[in-house]
């Protein structure tokens, strides 16, 4: 479980690291070029960051390195900069790191992945690193949504899923849908069976409005397993009559089917967490 979370303060993505911190209530720090340097000036007193006696970058990234548990990178493409000293100063002090790559992987699988690596490795005190925002404009919102998701799954869950998933197993599990549903329950009715537990738990204690960051890889997840990809007439009806709305695409009417499994595995495989 993920007890503080730290950050250089550069723009991008040590500022998105910082924010989810201090939107999820979770203790941050971390050091930060003397004067509180970043590349848009002084980091705003909001962020709790310790000042190094230099000016360096370099500096600071080492002793972040050295302050943390596991340093996570993410980047699109490969590291370079003050990136890639990251991962050099992690892997100089034998910590735990992990590249996270958007360009090769949807920012779902990233959460997937980065929930199951800070389990696997114990993480309390999490490193984040990666590009300012004037290398990769794009970079601060993705990180901040990655690593809501990545603490709302570890958090939520019994054990965070897997990065990979596995191979389902029971009866039932290896054959093809016969019938494609027609309904909305039935839609329901033929997922609850091939879920794996861990993936019904992890669903049940997202909140709602984290249903709609997962709504891309959910829906794929759904339709690839289940052949709903290629939505019945009948099903797409369903959906729109349930939605109250005259047009649906395939996305939003997945949606829907998943609002409605969240519903249903609400009533069952909810978390009470015992503080």
């Amino acid at each position: 479980m993920i007890k503080k979370i730290v950050s250089g303060g550069q723009t991008g993505a040590d500022q998105a690291a910082l924010d989810v911190a201090i939107k999820l209530d979770i203790p941050h720090g971390g050091w930060v070029p003397r004067g509180r340097l970043t590349e848009d000036g002084p980091l705003p007193e909001k962020y709790h960051l310790e000042e190094m006696p230099t000016a360096n970058y370099q500096d600071r990234t080492e002793q972040n390195v050295i302050d943390s548990d596991a340093t996570v990178i993410l980047s699109h493409g490969k590291l370079s900069g003050g990136s890639a000293y990251t991962r050099d100063m992690a892997l100089q002090h034998a910590r735990p790191w992990l590249h996270i790559d958007l360009n090769k992987m949807s920012k779902f699988e990233a959460t997937r992945k980065i929930s199951a690596w800070v389990a696997e490795n114990g993480v309390e005190i999490l490193n984040v690193a990666g590009p300012r925002a004037s290398r990769d404009p794009a970079i601060y919102d993705n990180v901040l949504e990655i690593l809501e998701a990545a603490y709302t799954l570890t958090l939520g869950a019994e054990k965070p899923i897997p990065a990979t998933e596995a191979p389902v197993s029971g009866k039932g599990a290896d054959r093809k849908l016969s019938t494609l549903p027609k309904t909305i329950d039935e839609a329901v009715d033929q997922l609850l069976p091939v879920m794996s537990l861990r993936d019904k738990t992890t669903l049940a204690n997202l909140t709602e409005d984290k249903l709609a960051f997962l709504k891309a890889a959910l829906g794929r997840h759904i339709r690839n397993r289940l052949a709903l990809w290629c939505v019945t007439p009948e099903l797409m009806k369903s959906c729109m009559n349930h939605a109250a709305k005259t047009t649906l695409n395939r996305e939003e009417a997945s949606m829907v089917i998943i609002r409605e499994l969240w519903k249903t595995l609400k009533k069952t495989h909810v978390l009470r967490i015992v503080k």
